[in-house]
């Protein structure tokens, strides 16, 4: 079922007090008829212990449901568990047992007052007005006239809450009615498309089964709630921790940028033609993302070095070059520590790695060197010669190319140096010349994200 979770922000209080007063008496006079129609429809010969065992499940998995972060609404199978009242209790009752779980979320979750009035109404016409027509037109129990209602009703009830629920919420919060509902029909759909069938499900359940399946029915719907909000809750955190750990990730690059103003720029460029070279190559989707984003970090064990190191122009020592050759091992064993980025800390480790076995830090040889590695490398020798902010003297990309396919056999990879000349053969100088490559454009943080959080 649809709710509105949002809190009314301080900061828009004093505007929206009067459509707060103007929502709070709609929704409270709809209640009080609510309550009224409810009291004239009441059946207590129907009322059966059975009763209770499903208004636990409702309110079980209301208060076990998940909020979410994207559509400002509370979802449950609540909603299952009131079709199921309706169903076999009459809508006097399944009217009791959503405005009871209301009011106990309300509690739980501190709910203001306007927006609980919202909600009890949102959720209480709905229902009301579903049971009544399903009691209108049921046949006898487990007849096709008793299961065609009950689908009539739910369809009733979701699409009801809705549009009353994004009518009021409108007003309160100053939005277009129809860009609200818009907003909320795609999970609507979803709920139509889960509830119906599963209501008509276990109604037949609870009719074979009795006692039992309506046990089961009330279980279910909790453990269905909490797992829920289970995945909820794992969600979010995994969506803060991929956000620190990308955050610390692309703050240490942006400094090295700080000391090395080429850090950010080379680090894209690697970045964008290894994963063109992936794609090139026939890799899947997963793959290039990960030789992407193993490009975007292969010098972050940079910011390990000491400062002289990125000095230009300045005669390394040998203890300099030592230090210069640990990057790779010193940038793997940060991503690892930051977790989340196993595969992407072995490609980092071996991309300075040459099929002769003469590379660094592990002297890997050709069969060893993930191939992933083999496409960094050479996007990374290919960007190093090129781009007009390294150490040495730029050169045009045929000379690059010349000088790739020379050391193609033994510390290239020569299957991806001459994927990167048909690349670099159908495009521009823009490209060719990576020096606009942008690192926050390459990152994409929003997008990295949300994929953390929805692995």
């Amino acid at each position: 079922m649809v709710r509105e979770d949002r809190y009314l922000p301080s900061m828009r209080q004093s505007r929206a007090w009067t459509r707060g007063d103007g929502v709070a008496a709609i929704s409270s006079a709809g209640v009080l008829a609510c309550l009224t129609w409810a009291a004239l429809v009441v059946d207590t010969g129907r009322l059966s212990w059975l009763f209770g065992v499903l208004a636990l499940g409702v309110v079980g998995a209301d208060v076990f449901g998940a909020n979410t972060e994207a559509q400002h609404v509370h979802i449950s199978a609540a909603v299952l568990g009131t079709i199921l009242v309706i169903a076999f209790f009459g809508p006097a009752w399944a009217f009791l047992a959503a405005i009871l779980s209301e009011l106990i979320l309300a509690i739980v979750e501190r709910r203001p007052p306007v927006r609980l009035a919202l909600n009890l109404f949102g959720i209480g016409a709905p229902v009301l007005v579903a049971g009544t027509v399903f009691e209108a037109l049921r046949g006898s129990d487990g007849s096709f006239g008793f299961y065609a209602a009950l689908a009539l009703a739910a369809v009733l009830l979701l699409v009801l809450n809705l549009l009353i629920v994004a009518a009021l919420s409108s007003i309160l919060d100053g939005d277009s009615f129809l860009a609200t509902v818009a907003g909320a029909s795609r999970m609507l759909l979803v709920s139509l498309a889960i509830n119906v069938p599963l209501a008509l499900a276990a109604a037949g359940l609870c009719l074979q089964l009795g006692i039992g399946g309506t046990a089961f029915a009330a279980f279910t719907l909790i453990a269905f709630s909490y797992m829920a909000n289970l995945v909820s809750t794992a969600r979010h955190r995994s969506r803060q921790y991929a956000s620190l750990s990308w955050g610390v990730l692309s703050g240490l690059l942006r400094t090295l940028d700080v000391r090395d103003p080429r850090a950010a720029r080379h680090a894209a460029a690697v970045a964008a033609f290894a994963r063109d070279i992936a794609r090139a190559a026939g890799c899947g989707e997963q793959e290039c993302e990960l030789v992407h984003t193993a490009g975007l970090l292969h010098d972050i064990g940079n910011f390990a070095l000491s400062d002289r190191v990125a000095e230009r122009g300045r005669v390394l020592s040998e203890e300099d070059w030592t230090a210069i050759r640990r990057h790779p091992e010193l940038g793997a064993d940060l991503l690892r520590d930051l977790g989340l980025y196993g595969p992407v800390a072995e490609i980092v480790r071996a991309h300075h790695e040459r099929l002769d076995g003469r590379g660094y830090p592990d002297g890997l040889t050709a069969e060893q060197i993930p191939e992933l590695a083999k496409m960094v490398s050479v996007a990374e020798v290919y960007d190093t010669l090129t781009a007009h902010d390294t150490y040495r003297t730029p050169v045009s990309s045929f000379e690059a190319l010349t000088e790739l396919r020379r050391v193609s056999g033994s510390q290239l990879d020569g299957r991806y140096v001459e994927i990167l000349a048909t690349l670099l053969a159908g495009s521009d100088l823009t490209y060719r010349h990576a020096d606009a490559a942008d690192f926050g454009r390459e990152l994409d943080l929003e997008r990295r994200l949300n994929e953390a959080a929805a692995h």
